[in-house]
């Protein structure tokens, strides 16, 4: 039986929506995404804030996010954004 492992790198966002309301989503970013960040210098909060930009065009903007990626994790901001997350995100749990 083979085994492989598969890498994902998510990208947890909470952000205000164009119409209102707060909405969640979760992004997947590539290897070559992280590879491009990491070879502009140490992948921060703002950088990772900075790539959002660029997928985040159902917000109007983000409140908040947390970010696993590989080696690299950057946790919530606020403890309000994780609620507002796994309240969006699982509403019967």
């Amino acid at each position: 039986m083979s085994r492989y492992t598969v890498i994902v790198r998510k990208v947890q966002v909470v952000g205000e929506l164009w119409m209102s309301g707060k909405a969640a989503m979760e992004y997947t970013m590539s290897a070559e995404d992280l590879d491009r960040l990491k070879a502009e210098g140490e992948v921060t909060r703002e950088v990772v804030d900075d790539w959002l930009s660029t997928k985040t065009g159902d917000f109007q903007f983000v409140i908040d996010f947390r970010a696993d990626l590989d080696d690299i994790e950057i946790p919530w901001e606020t403890e309000e954004g994780e609620i507002i997350f796994n309240d969006c995100m699982y509403p019967e749990e």
